[in-house]
């Protein structure tokens, strides 16, 4: 007769209160917010990416990392959980900020990981290389700000394959070459591209932009301000464009720019007048177009500006301004040719200049061909 294999009933009850244990104890955490990379896999991908990041930073003086270890992620300094957008009942790493942490380090790919991702905030470290390849993986990525670290090489074309990206600010490293034009198409509110080595034309969809802030001071831009500019009327609050290198007039377009409350176009090679049109500019608070080679009279309209507490013209080549210019709060006419005003140019140094061929400006704020009478 053969005995048949029997399972100790004590030994059954034992398994099954393990495994009841740590249904429960899992039930307990979910229930209790403390769930971690033991009982997420969300979490637990975030565990992988952090650990890479950690171990990518050659040197932390500060020991922001000091507590990244374990599998509690979410209890890591910099490190922010909330709900999962598409799991009410599981929580995912949704922000980092390691910002002004003088960080010193690479970013590894692993940080695709952080798929949840919707604030990277890296700025003020020492981070250097590229962005990682697999950054088109953060698909709710909102913010990203690796401003003020050393990052080289090229645009990081991978930026354009954010779906949901708002903000991008790379100013304050050693990126080179050109931006594609492609960035401009993006439903971006923030571009902050100053600061770097790029070296591009503004693009004519330049206006297609919605931003609200674009600031692309002491870059080496070619061609002219395109006249799609005037589009961003309804959005643009900020356009910073200083030391760029612009070689190119003031389009009227610009003028359009009913939002704007700072423009700075100062330290370039802008020529020609300046536009009546920018008398339109009512939310203007702040005017800066010095360091330039621009003549003639200042708008009395833009002197009239309601908003305008800053006007600085200094260093150009203008000949008359209103009265009003002057009860401006702050204003700055220094290094002109304005008779009767105080530490203008030279007479000869003026009469040089007006005597130079008039520059001609197309529709579209390009130098055209020089006029001949």
């Amino acid at each position: 007769m053969k005995k048949k294999a029997t399972t100790s009933p004590p030994a059954v009850a034992t398994v099954i209160l393990a495994v009841a244990a740590l249904l429960l104890s899992s039930a307990v955490a979910a229930v209790s917010g403390q769930q971690t990379a033991d009982n997420n896999p969300r979490l637990q991908k975030a565990y992988v990416a952090l650990q890479a990041l950690k171990r990518s930073i050659t040197e932390d003086p500060k020991n922001l990392t000091t507590n990244w270890c374990g599998p509690d992620v979410c209890a890591y300094f910099g490190v922010y959980c909330t709900t999962a957008p598409d799991d009410p009942h599981s929580q995912t790493v949704a922000g980092l900020d390691l910002n002004h942490g003088d960080l010193a380090g690479t970013f590894p790919e692993e940080l695709g990981l952080l798929s949840d991702l919707a604030l990277l905030h890296l700025n003020s470290n020492r981070f250097s290389g590229t962005l990682p390849e697999s950054l088109p993986k953060l698909r709710l990525l909102h913010e990203l700000d690796v401003s003020n670290n050393r990052l080289t090489g090229g645009f990081p074309q991978h930026i354009l394959c954010l779906p949901n990206i708002k903000y991008v600010d790379l100013r304050f490293n050693s990126l080179c070459g050109a931006v594609p034009a492609a960035l401009f198409d993006k439903p971006l509110d923030a571009i902050f591209l100053n600061d770097n080595h790029f070296d591009f034309e503004l693009p004519e969809n330049l206006g297609n932009s919605p931003a609200s802030v674009v600031v692309l001071a002491n870059l080496r831009l070619r061609g002219c301000i395109p006249p799609s500019v005037g589009r961003m009327a309804g959005t643009l609050n900020e356009l910073v464009v200083l030391n760029a290198g612009l070689r190119s007039c003031i389009p009227q377009e610009v003028g359009w720019l009913r939002e704007l409350t700072v423009l700075d176009l100062s330290f370039n090679e802008l020529q020609g007048m300046l536009p009546e049109s920018l008398a339109g500019l009512h939310a203007l608070q702040q005017l800066d177009v010095a360091h330039n080679e621009l003549w003639g009279h200042i708008p009395e309209g833009v002197c009239a500006l309601p908003s305008l507490r800053n006007f600085t013209y200094s260093y150009n080549y203008f000949c008359t301004e209103p009265q009003r210019c002057l009860d401006i709060r702050r204003v700055d006419d220094r290094q002109n040719c304005i008779a009767g005003r105080p530490d203008q140019r030279p007479t000869d140094q003026c009469l040089a200049f007006l005597h130079r061929p008039p520059v001609h400006c197309d529709d579209h704020g390009c130098f055209g061909p020089p006029t001949h009478y």
